[in-house]
């Protein structure tokens, strides 16, 4: 593609908004003296779960947390009650991570200043149809990533 080509100065757009807006989103959970979004992300994750409980890299996969940081991330959790590691009934040898009634709590405590970021860095900026628009957009450049790993 061309350097004036439409989708290259959109990448860059993409790159930059999600940088500016996660740094935002990080400086207002720091101000009300919550943890960082990579906690929220995972304690929501296995908020969603069934059973609260997913495997390690089954985790890795419905975050955005590296694979490579998952583990450190989890271990820091568990130091601070919000996740309990236990045994796989299925087949004795794998480990869980499961979310403790701490871990929901403060995902939820979490929400409220996480949220309004969103709608006012993100939400306040996109009509409903732009927001459908740019989600069935990013649900196909996600399809296309999901689908090139798993080949």
């Amino acid at each position: 593609m061309a350097a004036d080509d439409p989708r290259q100065r959109a990448w860059a757009r993409f790159v930059t908004a999600q940088a500016l807006l996660i740094e935002r989103i990080e400086e207002a959970l720091a101000a009300a003296d919550l943890p960082a979004l990579a906690w929220y992300d995972v304690l929501w994750a296995l908020e969603r779960a069934e059973n609260g409980q997913l495997r390690m890299h089954d985790l890795a996969r419905r975050t955005v947390v590296s694979r490579s940081n998952i583990t450190r991330l989890t271990d820091r959790l568990e130091k601070a009650g919000l996740v309990e590691r236990v045994a796989c009934a299925e087949d004795g040898r794998g480990t869980l991570c499961a979310l403790t009634g701490k871990g929901r709590a403060l995902r939820a405590k979490m929400w409220p200043v996480y949220r309004a970021q969103i709608d006012e860095l993100f939400g306040a900026h996109l009509s409903a149809k732009e927001a459908q628009l740019l989600c069935a957009a990013l649900d196909r450049i996600i399809a296309a990533a999901r689908a090139r790993v798993q080949t």
